[in-house]
C-alpha cells in the first residue's frame, strides 16, 4: 500500500470533530478534482510502499484510538482490507475516507464518503484526459448504495457555489432513508480567507435543510500544512 504520510492530528471534519486521531494518508487517487487539498496523493502522488504489519506498527507508536484511513483514495488497494481487519481487532475506532466510486468489502465504525459534484473536475481544455475521466468515474450510485447499507456514515459535499445545493439535493434523491444531520456540507477552500465568505452563507442554508455544517476546523487551528 503506498502510504504518503502516518500522523497523529486532531480531527477537524465531519461528525467525529475534536477527536484526537491517526490518520494513513494513501497516495494514489482515480480522480483529480480542481481543489484537491492533497496534490500529493493525487496530481502529483508521492509516498512509500508499506506492509499492513508497517502500517500498524507505526500506529501503535501513538497512544491513541481513533484511526483515520484516508487519501487520495484508499479504496484503491486491496491491502485496505487486512489493515482494517488488524486495528479493529486490536480495538481501535476505524473511520474510513472516500469518494464513494470503488468499493472493498472493509470493515470500519464511520464511512466518511465524500461524493464530488459536476463542478470539481479539472479544466476541460487543460486537462482533457482528466476531465473526461473524472466525469466518468465521480458518481457511482451503486458504491455509494453498498456502502450507505453496509456502515455507518456520513456524506460530505464540498461546496465552491450556492449553485450546487441543488446539485446536492438531487443527488440525495437517488438514495431513501438518509438522516439530515448525516449530511454535511463543507464550504471549499484551503485558507481562512476562502471559507469565511463562503461559510457565511453555506451555514443558514444547512440550517434550512436540516443537514449539518462542516467547518473545516484543522485549517483554523493549524492553517494549510501537511500532517494536520
Amino acid at each position: 500500500m503506498k502510504v504518503a504520510e502516518i500522523y497523529k492530528s486532531v480531527q477537524g471534519e465531519g461528525l467525529l470533530t475534536g477527536t484526537p486521531s491517526v490518520f494513513v494518508r494513501a497516495s494514489g487517487c482515480n480522480l483529480r478534482c480542481w481543489f484537491c487539498d492533497t496534490p500529493f496523493t493525487s496530481w502529483q502522488p508521492e509516498g512509500t510502499d508499506y506492509a499492513v504489519d508497517e502500517i500498524v506498527a507505526e500506529i501503535e507508536e501513538w497512544d491513541c484510538q481513533h484511526v483515520v484511513l484516508t487519501g487520495g483514495e484508499p479504496m484503491l488497494f486491496a491491502e485496505l482490507i487486512p489493515l482494517a481487519e488488524s486495528l479493529r481487532a486490536s480495538g481501535r475506532h476505524i473511520t474510513v475516507e472516500t469518494a464513494g466510486t470503488l468499493f472493498l468489502p472493509v470493515e470500519c465504525d464511520l464511512m466518511s464518503i465524500s461524493p464530488k459534484l459536476s463542478s470539481s473536475g479539472p479544466d476541460a481544455e487543460q486537462f482533457p484526459h482528466w476531465h473526461r475521466r473524472h466525469e466518468r468515474q465521480r458518481f457511482q450510485p451503486e458504491v455509494i448504495a453498498q456502502l450507505l447499507e453496509q456502515h455507518d456514515y456520513q456524506l460530505k459535499f464540498v461546496i465552491d457555489h450556492a449553485g450546487e445545493i441543488e446539485e446536492v439535493e438531487e443527488f440525495l434523491s437517488h438514495f431513501s432513508g438518509i438522516q439530515g444531520d448525516r449530511v454535511l456540507l463543507m464550504p471549499q477552500g484551503t485558507t481562512l480567507e476562502e471559507l469565511q465568505p463562503r461559510s457565511a452563507w453555506l451555514e443558514p442554508i444547512c440550517i434550512e435543510h436540516g443537514w449539518t455544517f462542516c467547518p473545516r476546523k484543522q485549517i483554523e487551528w493549524f492553517g494549510p500544512v501537511r500532517g494536520t
